[in-house]
């Protein structure tokens, strides 16, 4: 029997995993992935920024571990020797209503404690000639990074202080008994006394084989990138971001310089058909069924039905596509829109039909579950992976 069995090989389970490793160095550890190797989805399928906390509530825990995952991530980088770059992001505004929303974003970055800079028209074009805005406000702390290899990294620190990873190990069913919690595997049975889960598009799941009702169904996004020409590799200088919508759920379409030196146009938000429906043609009757059925979704998809619709016409054209991202580089044309791997976000919908915002978890007796964590999960993952340790803690203590 081991002491604690940790499910999910992303960023967060391998964060779990170090730190648990770290906190009980003496304890037998086994950490479960159902895939071939580490962080196979969301944290292999991202845009690699290391976020500064500007959009997120003041005092959630969005803001809070953000803000310390941030520099807690760049520690985590020197001194495992990764690669990363503090560019820098530009939020830019380019017509009079976005310049109302950028003073309220002001205000946020102030309440959560970020070091920005307003800037002028003329002051954004000296930084970003290729950007078209009317006022830009620069968060000099975001970065970007292979959080891939940060995953790796974490994975290599787990087993270097004896704790043992299984890939291609498939959890099919959990028991949560008095003493202990019974794994079902498709590679045999193992047992635990504390389980963590990290299970990320497959997290309410996860939780129901516990015989919990977590409250919550995953809703599966497909974002979409493109990738620029390697012409196009020094396009801008800092991330660009567009002022946020309000009525839109996510952030909207963005530039990205990669930490390989290359640029990405994205991500939208599109309703995938099947939970690791990467592309377009990936369908899932089973998920669809699941989805189309389950009240809190069909309200989610309800109230955001015209800009569903809307990222729905961005993903079939390109040429749509292109308009938002020409919004502040028009000088970007149809033929500098590559193809790029696209991401799925795992989307916690309540049952009254609300997007879940923060990170959100789900404890039994023996078990402390991740329910959801939608960005920045990535940048916050060491903070994340600390908070789930106490929680932990707290179990083996009681």
């Amino acid at each position: 029997m081991y002491d604690f069995i940790i499910i999910g090989g992303g960023i967060l389970g391998m964060s779990t995993a170090m730190q648990l490793k770290q906190a009980y160095p003496d304890r037998r550890m086994l950490l479960l992935e159902k895939e071939s190797g580490p962080a196979r989805h969301q944290s292999g399928h991202n845009s690699g920024v290391i976020h500064a906390g500007v959009y997120y509530a003041p005092g959630s825990l969005k803001a809070r571990f953000c803000l310390a995952g941030n520099r807690a991530t760049r520690e985590f980088c020197d001194t495992h020797k990764i690669p990363y770059d503090i560019c820098g992001k530009l939020l830019v505004a380019t017509d009079d209503e976005e310049m109302q929303r950028m003073e309220a974003l002001w205000e946020r970055t102030a309440a959560n404690g970020l070091e920005r800079e307003w800037l002028s028209a003329g002051a954004l074009r000296e930084r970003e000639p290729n950007i078209v805005g009317i006022g830009g406000i620069l968060v000099p702390s975001s970065g970007i990074v292979d959080y891939a290899e940060v995953t790796r990294a974490m994975a290599a620190e787990f087993e270097r202080m004896g704790g043992e990873i299984r890939y291609e190990w498939s959890v099919t069913a959990l028991e949560e008994r008095r003493q202990e919690v019974l794994v079902t595997t498709s590679q045999g049975e193992v047992s635990s006394r504390y389980l963590v889960t990290c299970s990320g598009l497959m997290a309410d799941r996860v939780i129901h084989m516990l015989g919990q009702k977590p409250g919550f169904t995953i809703c599966p996004f497909r974002g979409e990138y493109y990738r620029l020409p390697e012409r196009h590799n020094r396009i801008v200088n800092h991330l660009i971001y567009p002022i946020p919508d309000p009525s839109m759920p996510f952030l909207g379409v963005h530039l990205t310089r990669m930490i390989d030196g290359s640029v990405t146009v994205g991500p939208n938000a599109v309703l995938a058909l099947k939970r690791e429906g990467y592309r377009k043609r990936d369908v899932s009757l089973l998920d669809m069924s699941r989805m189309f059925t389950n009240p809190g979704i069909l309200k989610v998809l309800g109230k955001n039905l015209r800009p569903g619709l809307a990222e729905m016409r961005h993903s079939l054209s390109r040429k749509s596509y292109l308009e938002l991202v020409r919004k502040y580089c028009p000088s970007l044309q149809l033929d500098d829109l590559e193809p790029y791997p696209a991401g799925v976000r795992a989307q916690a919908v309540s049952r009254d039909g609300k997007l879940v915002d923060d990170f959100l978890f789900v404890n039994t007796p023996r078990t402390v579950n991740v329910g959801n964590a939608p960005s920045p999960a990535a940048t916050s993952a060491i903070p994340i992976g600390a908070h789930i340790v106490e929680k932990v803690k707290a179990l083996v203590e009681e």
